[in-house]
């Protein structure tokens, strides 16, 4: 039992020196006609490494990541977005990727060269 609540303590004790941040990204996805953006996006991110929890609010097109710094930084999850096919803030989004979603998730403006 000794060594058992040993263990407990030292990973909730490891937990809490972790370092967190939670940084908005704003995204050019702007999928209305269904989830495809919104579950394309959060189940990336959820399999990126550092990311403990995450959000996409298509309405605003607002995608908020909470991550471990020791493990990732905002440029690189922007970058992960943008190897989506999106853009994430000043992050243009890759065009190949881009031009392989579906035609309801590319944006009209990058496709106009815009």
């Amino acid at each position: 039992m000794k060594k058992i609540m040993i263990i407990l303590f030292s990973v909730l004790a490891l937990n809490a020196w972790a370092q967190k941040e939670t940084v908005v990204i704003i995204t050019s996805a702007s999928c209305f006609e269904g989830p495809c953006c919104k579950e394309r996006i959060e189940e990336e991110m959820q399999f990126t490494r550092g990311v403990t929890a995450v959000d996409f609010d298509i309405n605003s097109q607002a995608l908020t990541v909470k991550f471990k710094t020791k493990r990732t930084d905002a440029n690189k999850l922007r970058e992960v977005i943008s190897l989506l096919g999106y853009n994430a803030d000043d992050v243009k989004a890759n065009k190949k990727a881009h031009d392989n979603l579906p035609s309801c998730c590319q944006h009209l403006e990058f496709n106009e060269g815009g």
